[in-house]
């Protein structure tokens, strides 16, 4: 008896240990996307691609918002979802929206800068990446439902920037945007036109490395390369405040500092009172880097800088968007 207990205690401490690595690895894939589905449109002789995640509560009788989040240079889709811890996917399953993730040419978006600026694909091609999300677009409105008057972009870095210049082009289309550590590109500043007011959420990181506060050089990791350049964030503000017709004093507060350690505080500038019930905030962190708040830290603090987590950026970005509908 003696020696069966010493082998099934054991035996059952494995399973529980191999049960707990089990669900861990389940909640770990969940997190990353692991689940996504993924699919494909044609838009001028390209075939463009894209992740997605649909609740499980979607119903298709139902009209629902649609978020579409770019990833940075360099990146895709699938990287977005891990940059972001998931985030959006985990707000989608609770909120009912579905979340897009597409994925740019070379793993980059045209986002105003010329292709003397950056070399990339994207930009040496003159990809029409502003097509594709319109294509995009009317393919999840007709496919899945989408409410057209809550269709909203958000984006990081290179798909920051991208965000903007989907809102000078697409603003029939897009009901608010929320870029993260981008400007508007100084190239495609002049043209620059939206149609129609647009809501706009700006979170930027003061100590950014990459793209500058004040605008300028975008650079490569240790400033060894020039990106082309970009306006500074009370220029791309600035803009948004008299497009959208917005009070020109903001409302300030700073943020609760959740995390003492991080070495990072929050201060939200708030402009209200625009056009068709538009506002634009900013979210700006004093000592935060080239990061997204409260998502993964891909690169060490030295080449990329801090991680705020005295913000969720999925939560906030998403409580910005769905206070705002298209009239």
């Amino acid at each position: 008896m003696i020696r069966g207990k010493q082998i099934t205690i054991p035996a059952f401490s494995l399973l529980v240990l191999f049960f707990f690595i089990f669900c861990r690895q389940i909640s770990s894939n969940a997190a990353k996307g692991m689940d996504d589905q993924t699919g494909s449109i044609p838009v001028a002789g390209l075939q463009r691609t894209y992740r997605v995640h649909i609740p499980l509560s979607h119903n298709k009788t139902k009209p629902v918002p649609l978020v579409i989040a770019l990833h940075g240079g360099g990146g895709t889709g699938e990287k977005m979802v891990e940059h972001t811890l998931g985030g959006f996917n985990k707000l989608s399953d609770k909120e009912g929206f579905i979340v897009v993730y597409p994925d740019g040419i070379g793993k980059n978006w045209n986002d105003g800068r010329s292709k003397e600026e950056t070399k990339h694909r994207a930009h040496e091609g003159n990809i029409d990446d502003t097509g594709f999300i319109s294509a995009l677009i009317d393919y999840f409105v007709k496919k899945h439902n989408i409410n057209p008057k809550c269709v909203y972009v958000t984006g990081i870095s290179n798909g920051a920037i991208m965000s903007y210049r989907l809102a000078c082009e697409l603003s029939e289309k897009i009901t608010a945007i929320a870029p993260v550590d981008g400007n508007i590109s100084q190239n495609f500043f002049p043209r620059c036109s939206p149609s129609k007011p647009i809501s706009v959420l700006a979170i930027n990181n003061v100590k950014d490395p990459l793209v500058p506060w004040n605008g300028g050089d975008i650079t490569g990791p240790s400033g060894l390369k020039k990106l082309g350049k970009v306006l500074s964030v009370a220029q791309t503000i600035e803009f948004w405040v008299k497009h959208n017709e917005c009070s020109p004093s903001p409302t300030i507060t700073e943020e609760p500092d959740r995390d003492p350690k991080d070495g990072t505080r929050v201060r939200r500038e708030v402009y209200s009172g625009g056009k068709d019930s538009t506002e634009v905030i900013l979210y700006a962190i004093e000592g935060g880097g080239h990061t997204w708040p409260g998502g993964y830290q891909y690169l060490s603090t030295s080449i990329v800088g801090k991680t705020s987590k005295d913000i969720d950026a999925n939560e906030v970005i998403w409580n910005f968007f769905k206070k705002h509908s298209r009239n």
